[in-house]
């Protein structure tokens, strides 16, 4: 049967979902309704959307209002809304919350979420979170916090679903049917087979656990695809192995290889997420801020690279102050030098950007690097040419001057590749000492390319033109 399409050709439940969304109407109407006080219409509102709406709705009003609006919903407020909101004013909504509204909202989170709600909290706030939990998952969410920042066992959810490698499909339906929900995590993709001294052993999916008959064993439908995950292997390199092998979830286990602890694959992708937005903002020099930040926090975060950008814009002019006279003699060097470094600037972050993105995704290693920096060099060599083409004859048609056309042309091709070579060396280089190439690899290109830009520009119209 087709479903009736309205006007718009669309089914009535696409039209339900589309309503659900955080449009500015709904934003403007749960702000009157916060205005007025009207907890009633307010509870309407909000009840169609998803925590993340509601988080994202939380960090786009002001203070005033998001205090406001907490303190009339607080009866109905989703302990996913806490796990949702972005850090920066994460503690300010826990702040507003009373203790009974923050005991059950976090009642309600699995460990993992739990962990990541309190883990950059101030000590008294990290206390109160604690206090709402029961002694069980107190005791779980303490022992995760215990383990490195950062790391598998920080990231897992102590809640696990196993079975015993010897199991049917039968024993493991009913010891799933029997157990209390309570006791199960919220989601769950797979049962962890383990052997007798808690060994992971493999994964069984729920799918085949319900396609399978009752007599079948487990141990002959594991999954194929099966990685176990050390408790102090770095975050980062957990979501590389979800995203590397497709996995739906993984095992983690201590030091003697016994089970504690699942990450999932939203937590995975969660932290991917994360990294990515750090390398964009860090390749921008804006360090972690977002929107929510104060004045204060914002400016702190920019001015240091704001600093350094300044102490090389100076190295720049440095280079520049040494052609003082051919500058003074020919006025269209000043017309020009400009183009040749910032054609080269340009060049260079498109090095730098894809540098830094395959360092991440570990697509650049030892074993490929040479070729990648000679590929970055032949590019620039062949756009520095093409340029040189038409820059050669900007310079001579605007100036009348063919001898600055050859000038303007060598020096963009001589900027051009370097700026490929310094794009991709300066990345690979602040990596293997230890630096992040995202937040320190801008600077340094840039510089690179100014200073190579001009020398090359005034260098050569000094030696040619004079």
């Amino acid at each position: 049967m087709v479903d009736q399409l309205d006007e718009a050709g669309q089914t009535p439940e696409e039209d339900e979902a589309q309503a659900y969304q955080l449009e500015p109407k709904t934003v403007s109407s749960i702000l009157y309704a916060v205005e007025i006080d009207d907890r009633e219409r307010l509870t309407e509102l909000m009840e169609p959307l998803h925590a993340a709406d509601i988080a994202d709705l939380l960090e786009q009003i002001s203070s005033f209002e998001r205090s406001r609006l907490i303190r009339l919903y607080d009866r109905e407020f989703d302990g996913e809304i806490l796990s949702e909101l972005d850090e920066s004013i994460r503690e300010e909504v826990i702040a507003v919350l009373t203790p009974q509204v923050l005991t059950q909202a976090v009642r309600e989170l699995d460990s993992d979420d739990v962990v990541d709600l309190i883990e950059d909290l101030e000590g008294d706030q990290q206390e109160a979170i604690l206090g709402a939990l029961e002694d069980v998952d107190r005791a779980a969410v303490e022992q995760a916090m215990s383990w490195p920042e950062y790391s598998a066992g920080r990231l897992m959810q102590r809640e696990v679903v196993k079975a015993p490698e010897h199991w049917t499909v039968g024993q493991a339906i009913d010891h799933l049917r029997a157990t209390p929900e309570d006791d199960l995590p919220d989601q769950f993709y797979h049962i962890v087979m383990v052997d007798p001294r808690l060994h992971p052993v493999g994964n069984v999916t729920l799918g085949k656990l319900m396609r399978s008959k009752r007599e079948t064993l487990l141990r002959d439908i594991l999954e194929e695809t099966f990685q176990i995950i050390p408790a102090m292997r770095d975050e980062g390199d957990v979501a590389y192995a979800f995203n590397q092998y497709h996995l739906i979830s993984a095992p983690v286990v201590d030091d003697e290889g016994r089970l504690i602890g699942v990450i999932t694959i939203d937590d995975a992708m969660a932290v991917l997420d994360e990294e990515h937005e750090e390398d964009i903002l860090r390749l921008a020099g804006v360090g972690e801020g977002s929107l929510s930040d104060r004045v204060i926090e914002t400016t702190k975060q920019r001015l240091p690279w704001l600093a350094v950008n300044l102490v090389t814009a100076i190295a720049a002019s440095m280079v520049i102050s040494q052609f003082e006279a051919a500058i003074t003699q020919i006025v269209a060097l000043a017309v020009l030098m400009p183009i040749v470094a910032s054609m080269g600037g340009n060049a260079g972050t498109q090095s730098l950007t894809v540098a830094v993105r395959a360092i991440a995704t570990k697509d650049l290693t030892g074993s490929n690097v040479w070729r990648v920096i000679r590929r970055e060099c032949l590019v620039g060599l062949i756009n520095g040419l093409i340029f040189a083409v038409v820059m050669g004859i900007v310079g001579l048609v605007w100036f009348g001057s063919p001898a600055l056309g050859y000038v303007i042309a060598a020096a963009m091709v001589v900027n051009m590749v370097v700026a490929g070579l310094a794009g991709t060396g300066i990345p690979i280089l602040l990596e293997r000492i230890g630096v992040d190439p995202a937040l320190a690899s801008g600077a340094f290109v840039t510089t690179v390319t100014d200073v190579v830009g001009f020398f090359a520009f005034l260098g050569l119209a000094a030696a040619v033109l004079l």
